[in-house]
Parts: structure tokens; sequence; C-alpha cells
């Protein structure tokens, strides 16, 4: 399940005015945005392998609120750090939990002037808390729609380049398609839980859904399907191929902590 809402999101990307490098501290206390907020984290799984490949997450309110509640606050003044605040501490809490799993940060690409700028922040925070680069997957989700893509294939390139992973999120809900997975080159492709719920009786969704993964297989790019929610689920995806799950069949998101596992 994905941490934030599925409001459509049309903003320009930040203009030079609005950027500041900011300091770990200030992201931390969330200086400026006018409220407080925490992570939770959801396991995504390797069922073949009986591990966990990653863990994602999630913003909520300061008494566990959902990310419905955080996003009310969120507005073009403290969209940038917002974004800023969202990616440190998700590392320095996964870095105190500890492990070694990939982490999946959901980001905003609207809220990114220059990623070479933007950036900043989050490498030091990698740097302060000693966490790899090549363990962070930045999630791009399919369902906000963008007012400049090729300002996303930016963003997309410098990061590839400084090692990170993407993500494509929400994919088979949004707007972009198989245009996403022709041009971003991802590693991974997260399934909409739309396409995922009671899977077992849709054939027709069966038959797109084997259709998205014989072209991820031939690309190279490792499919995810979230929101799943019973074993019924599982079955069918599994005679698909799908090997990597998320939802709350697994485990539902642990504030402040990676929750315990189920069904695995």
């Amino acid at each position: 399940m994905s941490g934030r809402n599925r409001e459509e999101i049309m903003i320009e990307p930040a203009k030079p005015a609005d950027f500041k490098a900011l300091q770990c501290s200030e992201c931390l206390k969330g200086n400026d945005l006018g409220f407080e907020f925490h992570m939770a984290f959801q396991p995504i799984v390797n069922t073949n392998t009986g591990s966990v490949l990653a863990q994602e997450a999630l913003v909520r309110g300061p008494e566990n609120q959902g990310a419905g509640w955080v996003f009310e606050r969120i507005n073009d003044s403290n969209r940038y750090r917002f974004d800023q605040a969202c990616r440190v501490k998700a590392i320095q809490q996964a870095s105190l939990l500890g492990g070694d799993a990939l982490l999946n940060i959901n980001f905003l690409p609207n809220a990114v002037y220059r990623p070479e700028l933007c950036i900043r922040t989050t490498l030091a925070a990698a740097k302060e808390f000693n966490f790899p680069l090549d363990r962070l997957v930045f999630e791009i989700t399919e369902s906000e729609k963008l007012s400049d893509y090729n300002h996303l294939q930016n963003i997309v390139d410098h990061y590839k380049s400084l090692g990170f992973k993407i993500a494509i999120d929400d994919f088979g809900a949004g707007y972009a398609g198989l245009n996403h997975l022709a041009q971003i080159e991802a590693e991974f492709v997260k399934l909409d839980m739309a396409l995922i719920r009671d899977i077992q009786h849709k054939p027709k969704n069966q038959i797109i859904l084997r259709g998205i993964v014989q072209v991820c297989n031939e690309l190279g790019t490792t499919v995810i399907a979230e929101g799943v929610e019973s074993k019924n689920e599982l079955d069918v995806l599994q005679e698909m191929g799908i090997d990597i799950f998320q939802g709350y069949y697994f485990a539902k998101p642990g504030f402040k902590e990676y929750p315990e596992i189920e069904n695995l």
C-alpha cells in the first residue's frame, strides 16, 4: 500500500526562490512545516527466498494518523521542505532499526527544482546515518499527474547515476502507463492494488497482469504486487511468476518500527 493519497497533483516544479539546502537536523525537526509527522514501515517480501527485500517508509501523523492526514497539510509553501524531511526521517529511522533490506521512499517530482541541488540533503543524511546509497529506492507514483515529463526524466537519470534504484508505484492506475516502462527503465514496478484485489475472480485482470509480467520480464524489471490481502490472491499471482509482494496478508505497517511478518 502506498503511503500517499491518490489525489491528483498538478504543480509546477519548485522555483529557485523556494530552494534552500537544508541541514539534516532541520528536516528531522520539520522546520517550518507547521506540523509533526513520523514514519511507518511496511515490508516488501520475496516468497521465493523467504526474505524481506525492502521496507517502504510511509508517512504518518504524530499519533499514527494516516497519510491523508499528513497530505492535507501539504501546500505550495511547504512541499519542498516536506519532501526533504520525508527522506531524512526515513533514512534516520531505517538506520536506527537496522537490517540490510532496501529502503523505499516515495518522492514528489514536482517538489524537486534541480535534482543535483535538491539531492544534497538526502546524500548528507545517508552519510550522517551511515546508510548505503545503493539501498535507497525512490518510488514514483504513476497516479500523480506531472506537469513536465522531461523534468521527471532528468531526476531519474541523476538519481540512477548516484546509485539509487527507481520503482514505479501504482502501475496500472495512472497516466503514463507503458511509456514509463520504456523511458524510465525502473528497477521495480509495483502493480496497483486495484488490479490485485480479488484477482482470483477477475479473468480479465489476470490477462492484463500476465501481459505486464511478460513485458517486465523482457525488460529486466522486477514486478512487485502490492495490496495483497489473501491467500487466494497470492496463489494466482504466484502462478503468474510473481515472487515479490507487499500487503496486509504479510504485514500491516509498523509505526516507527518494522512489523512482524506473517505468512512468509
